[in-house]
């Protein structure tokens, strides 16, 4: 099996690292830094620079891009894919990315699938990749039909060697609603919370509370922007009912309202046991 990897930062990375575990495929990867191609293949995490004279030979195609990137590259990739390469893309945002190349691969005659691995870290670039980054995590796929199991499957086995816990199917639309509460929010959370003149005096009197609620605060800044934006209804959504509640408590607080407090704590704490478990 040959792989061709666009975008060789954190997920990239780590992609071609998680395939290079296996023997039999063939890792070709490419990136808008040249030098982090270079270093990737000195690296051993790809095993060529994937050209466009090389998109021929690719059973699968994966794009770790911005979704404004990822459209761009399948527009001028797309002539060029053999109808036998599957295309999927690792963007944070589907709606947009979907919509524009769904169309692309019918066109062209290929197979394209919206997609998202569900793994990351705080920091970001190849440096920071690593083979095992998605053992065990989900992965989301949006098909362009919902009924084509060949496709599905043909999906799951060429990315077997990633090593997904499991492989979850959903629509653009939804997907794009739920990443915004999961991730996205997490981070606009992180990030604000963090600007608190109190953060700078923590020291001494933080412990696990603190590092997680601020870890993804450390984020690319360039890219959780394009994301938002991508996905701004869905996280105005989001942000409004957060803020709701938050006016809530800030209200109990200010009036010295024990009772409102408490059911108020007491609903958050019942709603998590329900979702998550005890």
């Amino acid at each position: 099996m040959t792989v061709g990897i666009i975008g060789l930062g954190l997920i990239g990375g780590s992609l071609a690292k998680a395939f290079q575990r296996d023997e039999s495929v063939t890792v070709l990867g490419w990136d808008a830094d040249h030098s982090i191609v270079e270093f990737a293949e000195i690296a051993q995490a790809i095993d060529g620079e994937l050209t466009d004279e090389k998109l021929q030979g690719l059973d699968l195609l994966l794009l770790a891009t911005y979704p404004e990137a990822v459209v761009e590259h399948m527009t001028r990739l797309a002539p060029l894919l053999d109808k036998t390469t599957l295309v999927i893309d690792c963007a944070g945002t589907k709606e947009k990315v979907c919509a524009s190349v769904f169309p692309l691969a019918k066109q062209y005659g290929f197979s394209f699938l919206g997609g998202h691995p569900m793994a990351g870290t705080h920091f970001s670039g190849f440096k920071y990749s690593r083979a095992d980054l998605f053992d065990g995590a989900p992965m989301v796929l949006v098909p362009p039909a919902f009924d084509d199991i060949r496709l599905l499957d043909r999906a799951k086995k060429l990315l077997e060697p990633v090593g997904f816990g499991r492989v979850s199917i959903t629509s653009a639309q939804a997907h794009d609603k739920r990443i915004a509460f999961t991730s996205q929010m997490a981070h606009i959370i992180s990030n604000a919370y963090i600007k608190s003149p109190t953060a700078r005096q923590h020291d001494g009197f933080s412990a696990g509370s603190y590092k997680d609620l601020t870890r993804v605060a450390w984020l690319n800044p360039d890219m959780w922007a394009e994301l938002f934006l991508e996905n701004r209804e869905n996280l105005l959504f989001e942000l409004g009912t957060l803020i709701e509640d938050l006016t809530k408590y800030k209200d109990a607080i200010e009036h010295n309202d024990f009772g409102t407090l408490r059911q108020l704590l007491d609903d958050g704490r019942r709603i998590k046991e329900e979702v998550d478990g005890k």
